[in-house]
């Protein structure tokens, strides 16, 4: 991908995670030395809240938000071509309109939504802010996860909302878009047919998976980011005043889930394939 040239995200892909927290500096600090983000603000400096593109190696990876009432939590944003077409749609499915569309200055078009179960969800029709332009590398979104007490509910809805293929593969029920894999290799990740050689049929076309709540936990959309070494991050979430929640590993990664000092929950995730 040229040094000017942005990703445009496929219809019905997540493109984007931004997280509302009470303190944004505060944030900044925390995820800035976890992530190795820098830092621009997107609204002038008389607004009343603030908007942080947070960047890793010169491209968009994230953003913070707030100041936010209540507690700090992840966002998930889908791609859609006409927010307002979509929105109309989610809601003749049994979504709730959380927020109707509106226009956020020159990046694009937004609406949020919360899905049959109550499940928060963003929109995004991109116009100059295309989305994440860094991925699957250390300090940049993995994907989003729902976290579901009822995943054959969700599977109907989301399928028929975005045109989702939901397959049970025993180790994951994943959601995939086809053509998603071409994407990313021809943009942000032209080593992800290399890198999972050995993964299932389809699995480059993952845009994350479906999986039940754990015992206490509220339905969500769950963030997973690319970290370098799982347990230097964990050591350094401790030493920035987060917590750890729980390290595990699987065949395909060594990763934690942490909460930051504000109460947002995510994954860090290291990417390490057994026997390879």
């Amino acid at each position: 991908m040229g040094e000017t040239e942005q990703r445009t995200y496929p219809a019905g892909v997540t493109c984007w995670v931004d997280t509302d927290q009470p303190d944004v500096e505060a944030a900044r600090q925390f995820y800035g030395d976890l992530l190795g983000w820098t830092f621009a603000d997107a609204m002038p400096s008389a607004a009343p809240s603030r908007y942080v593109i947070a960047q890793r190696d010169g491209r968009d990876a994230a953003a913070i938000a707030g100041p936010a009432e209540g507690a700090a939590r992840w966002n998930t944003y889908v791609a859609v071509d006409d927010v307002d077409a979509a929105t109309a749609r989610l809601a003749g499915l049994g979504a709730r309109v959380v927020s109707p569309p509106v226009d956020v200055g020159p990046g694009g078009r937004t609406a949020a939504i919360a899905d049959p179960e109550g499940v928060p969800l963003r929109l995004w029709q991109a116009r100059e802010r295309r989305g994440a332009q860094i991925a699957n590398s250390p300090g940049a979104w993995n994907f989003s996860d729902l976290h579901t007490a009822d995943p054959a509910a969700a599977a109907s809805f989301y399928s028929e909302a975005f045109q989702w293929q939901i397959a049970d593969q025993g180790w994951l029920t994943s959601i995939r878009v086809s053509g998603y894999g071409d994407h990313l290799e021809h943009t942000v990740d032209p080593e992800i047919r290399t890198r999972n050689a050995k993964a299932p049929e389809g699995f480059v076309d993952v845009i994350g998976g479906i999986q039940h709540t754990g015992k206490g936990e509220e339905p969500h959309w769950h963030v997973t980011f690319s970290v370098a070494d799982r347990d230097e991050s964990v050591a350094k979430v401790e030493r920035l005043g987060g917590t750890v929640l729980r390290s595990f590993e699987t065949d395909w990664v060594h990763a934690a889930t942490i909460q930051d000092p504000q109460g947002a929950v995510l994954t860090l995730s290291q990417f390490a394939p057994e026997n390879w």
